[in-house]
């Protein structure tokens, strides 16, 4: 029978005691409250702390149980008097219920108070003391007890009724949620206030007798007022709220960022919404990751504007994937420079492209020719990007992407094809803001462990970092790339940024995606990583709405905040000083006379030669290219020289009125078998649509050729039919039925260029 009953006390406590759902809770890093998401039966109850602070400890022991702890979790004394006070009242006037005794009846919410009841509470009492110390007892009695309304537990109450922790209240703010529990009903606003002053006051004077408080705090504290009603929690960063409400529900988050930097960052995002939204611009998000602790510093995922109409602000941007526009533009360049398949200064064909029917454009529709790769990543140019990424494989490129953390390419390589570059896939501000803030991770801890890491909002500030694959791109080119995007030029409003003393450099880019839907901009100091998406939620695009007018202003206001962090270490261990021409950028070939040294990053060194230098053939007077079967070879001059294809050059020349083509040919010398025709647009064999115009009729198709001397006359032929000529400026427009043609160039020298193309219907 002993053992029998031993067993039965031990296994009468349920395990565990309290199953009630809890609030999601969300700290800052200094322990300041957030926000926090009510519990799912409505309550505003916060998980269980771990600690009971002090003041409320002497208070609710002196008002609910002044032997709590002398006694085994039951008091004969109290139990025998409150029968003797029941009987003399003929009513239930006094329970006689311990801490512990009250802590079990909670737990049993619903049971009626019988004498049943009553011997039940007491044996679990007892059960529960030799389980759990004083301290966790009064712990989870303080965690739930009810304080009037939706509000359970001593935390919620404090935020709730005082608008900070429990660990910082008064002692008149203790003692009036002490005696809360047993009364709750009298936190009504407008009603029972002198009652709650009164059993506040008692409470009070108990605690001056015991000589917890003295005269003087006594006398002070009942001078505090007590709450006229319950406070809004803090909304302060409602999105990452919402965030660690799906992830960590019902639980205690104690996160990084900082709230005075998510309010500023905040009011920033809300001022510039508040003025987009005169263009239809209704949402913006941010982030902020420190790329020294890896942690978020600030956390908005949209604004927190109230404006007129259904603009979905309670959508998170920050997790949710968008187009990427030209945002990816850098990680290309550091992959290529950390292949060694170009140089910063190495130059790229800025030309009209089609390639597989897909034809990139420039932002401002114009071409240079030819422009150095850094320009290229400066001046965001889609061309030069496409044609890159073509060379460098957009398999090679997409593995890449995924190997840095981008998780929502969900598709294959070929789904996105060479529009990858330019905002064919979607990614997200989460991702994003973690790549740029690795990469300057890695760089600042070089040459240590060549390892990144990802930043957790939810990452205490002592804990291990949580570590990620390897980049696979090295700190030189990391460092040459970071450099490159120093150089973008900021928007209007910071254009004297170096005259200020306070300034210091941003390498930063900015992205915009088809249609003018998505406005991004990222900015990377040693220090921080800021991330800024702006436009609507629906995805509806507006006109004007660009990364550098919508989102880089915010980005630079943010970064204003901020503390200086100077600029990054060149990794010297990870670069090369090599000599590249002068003209092409690339390292110097056989024939490449000017050269200039610069510093690289390592792998550079295995870049490939110049090839646009060649050795020509001049006459003796220099003016006539010449070869040795129409002119004396003692006679003949050879001379390096610069020379760019014929489209590239076509373009080039406009931006650079020193590039000279090569001298003619002297008469009566047939040229070489090169070819000065080239075909601009289409650049190769492929199929095209027509336009039918509002008549019905097809339209006209145009084709653009380029021909090393800008004085030449091309001849256009169309399967074997003279269509025309042109001269200088080599455009026609044709208008051949649907079905397979062949294009015949011919120019005055005999030169032809043939190649065929397709024209169809879209039906």
């Amino acid at each position: 029978m002993l053992g029998a009953t031993l067993i039965f006390f031990y296994f009468s406590l349920p395990k565990p005691l309290f199953h009630d759902p809890t609030s999601t809770v969300v700290f800052d890093r200094n322990k300041k409250l957030l926000g926090a998401h009510i519990a799912d039966d409505g309550q505003w109850r916060f998980p269980e702390s771990d600690s009971l602070p002090e003041k409320f400890s002497f208070c609710i022991t002196t008002f609910e149980d002044r032997y709590f702890f002398s006694h085994p979790g039951v008091n004969l004394f109290s139990v025998f008097r409150a029968l003797q006070q029941n009987v003399a009242a003929g009513e239930i006037v006094s329970g006689g219920s311990t801490i512990t005794m009250q802590t079990i009846r909670l737990s049993r919410k619903g049971k009626p108070r019988t004498v049943w009841e009553k011997l039940v509470e007491m044996w679990l009492a007892l059960r529960l003391e030799c389980t759990f110390s004083k301290a966790e007892i009064l712990t989870l009695y303080a965690s739930h007890a009810p304080y009037g309304g939706n509000v359970v537990g001593l935390d919620a109450a404090a935020w709730r009724y005082f608008g900070r922790s429990a660990h910082n209240l008064s002692w008149a703010e203790s003692a009036m949620l002490a005696v809360l529990p047993n009364a709750p009903a009298l936190i009504h606003p407008g009603r029972n206030r002198d009652a709650l002053i009164l059993k506040r006051n008692r409470l009070l004077d108990q605690l001056l007798q015991r000589g917890v408080i003295d005269a003087l705090t006594c006398s002070l504290s009942k001078n505090e007022r007590i709450p006229d009603k319950p406070l809004p929690l803090p909304e302060i960063a409602p999105h990452l709220v919402a965030h660690f409400d799906k992830t960590k529900h019902g639980q205690i988050i104690h996160s990084t960022p900082n709230t005075r930097l998510q309010q500023q960052c905040t009011d920033i995002l809300n001022r510039h919404v508040k003025i987009l939204s005169g263009n239809g611009i209704h949402n913006a998000a941010l982030l902020v990751l420190n790329n020294r602790t890896n942690q978020v510093m600030a956390y908005v995922g949209n604004t927190t504007l109230n404006l007129p109409g259904e603009h979905g602000r309670e959508v998170d941007i920050i997790t949710s994937p968008r187009s990427s526009g030209s945002i990816l533009k850098p990680l290309l360049y550091a992959a290529m420079l950390n292949a060694g398949e170009i140089l910063p200064t190495t130059l790229v064909a800025d030309i009209p492209t089609t390639i597989s029917n897909y034809s990139p454009k420039n932002f401002n529709v114009t071409y240079d020719g030819a422009v150095p790769a850094n320009e290229a990543l400066i001046r965001s140019l889609n061309v030069p990007a496409v044609r890159l990424l073509r060379s460098y494989g957009q398999d090679r490129f997409y593995q890449l992407l995924k190997d840095c953390g981008f998780s929502t390419l969900d598709f294959s390589p070929d789904h996105y094809g060479l529009s990858l570059i330019l905002g064919g896939a979607e990614v997200n501000l989460w991702d994003l803001c973690k790549v740029y803030s690795g990469l300057a991770d890695l760089l600042n801890n070089y040459p240590g462990e060549k390892t990144c890491y990802i930043a957790e909002p939810n990452q205490e500030m002592n804990h291990d970092h949580v570590k990620t694959e390897l980049f696979g791109i090295t700190a030189g080119s990391i460092f040459s790339t970071f450099e490159a995007m120093q150089a973008v030029k900021r928007p209007e409003g910071e254009s004297g940024w170096k005259s200020f003393l306070s300034s210091y450099p941003i390498a930063w880019k900015t992205g915009t995606s088809f249609g003018f839907r998505d406005a991004w901009a990222v900015g990377v100091t040693p220090g921080y990583t800021v991330g800024i998406w702006a436009g609507n939620a629906d995805g509806e695009g507006r006109p004007g709405l660009t990364g550098i007018t919508a989102a880089a202003p915010i980005l630079f206001d943010i970064f204003d905040l901020l503390p200086a962090s100077g600029w990054f270490e060149t990794p010297w261990d990870d670069m090369a000083e090599i000599a590249v021409c002068r003209q092409s950028g690339m390292r110097p070939g056989m024939f490449c006379e000017n050269t200039d040294t610069i510093v690289v990053p390592a792998a550079g060194i295995k870049s490939e030669a110049c090839k646009y230098h060649q050795l020509i053939h001049l006459d003796e007077t220099g003016r006539f290219r010449v070869h040795a079967n129409c002119y004396p070879q003692e006679k003949i001059l050879a001379k390096a020289w610069f020379t760019l294809p014929p489209a590239m050059a076509w373009f080039y020349r406009s931006q650079n009125p020193f590039y000279q083509n090569p001298p003619e040919w002297l008469p009566g010398c047939n040229p070489t078998e090169e070819q000065p025709i080239q075909l601009i647009w289409p650049d190769k064999t492929s199929k095209i649509y027509i336009p039918r115009e509002v008549e019905g009729e097809l339209g006209e198709v145009i084709f653009e050729a380029a021909h090393q001397n800008p004085r030449s006359t091309l001849f256009w032929y169309v399967d074997e039919t003279y269509q025309g000529e042109t001269t200088n400026t080599h455009k026609m427009g044709l208008q051949p039925g649907f079905g397979k043609h062949r294009l015949v160039l011919v120019d005055s020298d005999g030169n032809m260029l043939e190649t065929g193309f397709e024209i169809v219907s879209r039906q």
